[in-house]
This record gives C-alpha cells, sequence and structure tokens, in this order.
C-alpha cells in the first residue's frame, strides 16, 4: 500500500472485482447449482432420488445402492452449451463464456455383502461460466479526469466497476456407504469433498483466481414397498475458502494509493445446503413416474468476506442475502424393450436471487427444463446411456430501485438496469457395467 487510504479503496475494488461470486454462466438450476450427476438424472430433469432401479440414481441418493445386487462402476461427460444475454442502454449484449464446457461424471459402488455397500461418486455440483464486454453496462463504464502531482499532470481513470470474467466450477468427490436394513428400507450416510479447482473474478480494475477445498456431509434414506418408492437426501451446508492471488489493472490508481497492490487474497465462499425428497410409482412393469421435490438453504449465502495478506485480515464484507428456493421436478421412464429404456422429464426451478442485491455476475431467473434420454443394455453386463436436456431461463428485467455511485457496491444499483436472458442445451453421455 502506498498511503492510508488503501486499505478502503482497495476494500471497495476487490469486493467489487470478486462482486456476488454465483454467477450461473454454466449453471443450470437456481444460483450456481449445478443438479445433474448423471446421464439418467439428464433424461429425467434431476427426478431420481427415489429410483431404486437405476445406477444413474446413486449419485442422487447413495441409499439406492442397497437395492442393487451387484456392483457397478459408471464413467461419463456432462457438457453444456450456455446462452446469456442483456439488453441494456448500449444495445444488446452477450454474457456467454467458452461455447462448450465439459465436466466429468464418476460414480463406483461395491457390493461387500448382502447389506452392506460402499460408493464412490465424482460430479460438479456447483458451476458458472459469464463474460461481459466493457461497455455493457454503461454506468460502469465511465471515467473521470483528475490532476495528478507533476510531471503527471491530467490523468484520466476510469469510475466504475465493470464486471468482466467470471468462472468457478467445484469438484465433490463423496466417499459413500449404504446400508439395507431389509427388504424395504435403505439408509445411507457420506462425506462431501468440494474442490474449487477454479476460480477466476475479474473485473475492468482488477483480476482474482485461485482455488480451494471445503467438507460437508451427506444423508440417504430409500423406502420401497411394492410399487411406491419413496426417497429422501440432504448435503450439508459447506464453506470452501478460495485463497489465490489479486492482481489491479489500473497503475495510476495503484500509484495514487487508492487502489490496492498485486497481493495475495482469500475470500469463503458458503455453498448451500440441498435437501431432496421424492416419490417414485410404477404404474405397470415397463412404466414409472417419479416427482421430487428440491428445497435450497440459498440463505446461506449471505456475504463474500475478503481477506489480502498485505491489508491484514478482513478488509471487505459483501451482503447478497439470497432466499431459500425451491424446485419441482417429473421423471417418467419407459421399458420399451428389456433391453432399451426411453427417458423424459420436466422442472422448473425457482431463483433465490431477489432484486435488492442483483448483480450482472448472477442474472439469475425462474427456469424450466425439458429433457429426454435412452438407455441401451449391451452384453456382459455393459450398457450406454445418453441424455439431452433444455433450459430456459425466465426472461428478467431488473430495474434497481437503488441509484448507482463510484463510492457505492454495484449490486442492486441502478447501473445494472436491463433485460436479461438465459437457455442452455446440455447433453450426457455415460458408460456404465456391472459385475
Amino acid at each position: 500500500m502506498h498511503s492510508k487510504i488503501a486499505p478502503a479503496r482497495a476494500a471497495a475494488l476487490i469486493a467489487g472485482v470478486i462482486g456476488t461470486l454465483a454467477a450461473p454462466g454454466g449453471a443450470l438450476a437456481s444460483g450456481f447449482l449445478l443438479p445433474e450427476a448423471s446421464t439418467a438424472g439428464i433424461g429425467t430433469a434431476n427426478a431420481m432420488v427415489a429410483n431404486p432401479i437405476e445406477l444413474g440414481a446413486i449419485p442422487y441418493n447413495a441409499a439406492a445402492m442397497g437395492f442393487h445386487d451387484n456392483s457397478s462402476l459408471a464413467l461419463g461427460a456432462l457438457m453444456i452449451a450456455p446462452s446469456f444475454s442483456v439488453n441494456t442502454a448500449s444495445g444488446n449484449h452477450s454474457g456467454t463464456g467458452a461455447t462448450w464446457v465439459a465436466g466429468p461424471m464418476f460414480q463406483a459402488a461395491i457390493k461387500l455383502n448382502q447389506n452392506w455397500r460402499l460408493g464412490l461418486g465424482v460430479t460438479t455440483p456447483f458451476g458458472l461460466e459469464t463474460r461481459w464486454g466493457y461497455g455493457t453496462f454503461p454506468a460502469l463504464s465511465q471515467s473521470a479526469t483528475i490532476p495528478l502531482p507533476p510531471p503527471l499532470g491530467l490523468t484520466t481513470i476510469p469510475t466504475g466497476n465493470h464486471p468482466a470474467t467470471t468462472k468457478l466450477e467445484v469438484l465433490d468427490f463423496a466417499p459413500t456407504g449404504a446400508y439395507r436394513v431389509n427388504d424395504n428400507l435403505s439408509l445411507a450416510a457420506g462425506m462431501d469433498i468440494y474442490w474449487a479447482k477454479s476460480a477466476q473474478l475479474d473485473s475492468n480494475l482488477g483480476q482474482m483466481s485461485g482455488d480451494g477445498i471445503g467438507l460437508g456431509f451427506n444423508l440417504g434414506a430409500m423406502y420401497r414397498i411394492q410399487a411406491l418408492t419413496l426417497g429422501l437426501t440432504y448435503h450439508s451446508a459447506s464453506t470452501v475458502r478460495l485463497g489465490g492471488n489479486f492482481t489491479p489493472l489500473n497503475t495510476t490508481l495503484v500509484m495514487m494509493g487508492q487502489l490496492a497492490q498485486g497481493q495475495p487474497a482469500s475470500l469463503n465462499l458458503d455453498l448451500p445446503w440441498r435437501l431432496q425428497v421424492g416419490a417414485r410409482y410404477e404404474f405397470t412393469k415397463t412404466f414409472a413416474a417419479e416427482f421430487d421435490w428440491t428445497y435450497t438453504g440459498w440463505s446461506q449465502f449471505r456475504q463474500l468476506v475478503v481477506s489480502g495478506d498485505r491489508t491484514g485480515g478482513i478488509i471487505s464484507t459483501e451482503t447478497n442475502n439470497w432466499n431459500d428456493a425451491s424446485a419441482f421436478r417429473l421423471g417418467l421412464t419407459w421399458q420399451v424393450r428389456p433391453t432399451t429404456q426411453l427417458r423424459c422429464g420436466y422442472a422448473y426451478d425457482q431463483t433465490g436471487q431477489g432484486n435488492g442485491y442483483f448483480s450482472a455476475r448472477v442474472p439469475d431467473s425462474d427456469r424450466q427444463t425439458f429433457s429426454i434420454g435412452i438407455a441401451q443394455g449391451l452384453s456382459h453386463g455393459f450398457s450406454i446411456e445418453a441424455g439431452y436436456m433444455y433450459v430456459m431461463g425466465q426472461k428478467r428485467n431488473y430495474a434497481g430501485g437503488v441509484p448507482y455511485s463510484a463510492t457505492s457496491g454495484v449490486n442492486g444499483t441502478t447501473a445494472l438496469n436491463g433485460q436479461y436472458e438465459m437457455s442452455a442445451h446440455i447433453v450426457g453421455i455415460e458408460a456404465l457395467v456391472t459385475f
């Protein structure tokens, strides 16, 4: 730091750069949640928490392992093509990052004996990527000419904190165990080991990148009686501590002592808890339907606390104040042949983000999901599955109630006024084997 006012200016800058972390560039449920955990889930709009039949239900509810008589392995990939845009006073702008974003899907379930199963899953439950070009938000693209001591003279500096690239990918390594109590009931418990393998948070003033680890736990139960199966699963909240480096982009402000120098920086990212309850009914031996309700604890995502090594301890606290939100999912499966299954589904996700702290890094809205899928059994216990999902976000016309000023935060202000739209295509491919 070059002057006594630097910590305050640095706090405002880093808070703006990091902003509200939960941008949904790759996220396909409310907030930055990615519920897609298997190809079977993609094909049924993620209505899988009460399915005792499909191997693809295990990543959604580990208690499903208790109803499978064999060990199994599943390996696949999730591919997402998101589209984000906003119409502001400066025109229509695209906020899309990479054309396609890929994530892993892996699940192992090992039968130890008649009652016990062990599992290990790897999924990407949280993710995002958005990129807004400079000038998208006119109020954040302005500059001012100020006098500096000789020989510098008049200098033009930015007065807004324009969001640029936001990217986050969180992997979940989930070791689990399931115990089949009897023919009707299976219980499960495990850990969620979150690894934020990449985090990038940029604005026109500065950049931050880093990674981090967080821990949580999960519980599951599944009860089956004749044609009806009930399922329940819970994932605890978790905090991922992101550590990395902050790099200022405006050297003039650094020289003036109004901007933090490059330094190690960190923040705590609070991931929400998730409660899922589902009911599945087999109308015939070949046709079944499942309805799930998911409640996500976005109220955990209230603040981002930023720390910098050179500024000494906590330098900024930003409030988000999200609300808990529900999602409703319906999935259908039809066994058209002994080795061929068709799937389809529909889901409605409510956003947890209100207008009070709206962020361009999080142009979130209520969303509808439509999905189809197919599974084909092969020989020697092998099968292959594919699924497709289309996510359609509701248009969000945002008009901030708080005037923007260069000395205040950006979220929830008139600087972000505009009409936001989103959609996404999702494809999943997976190979499975039982043994």
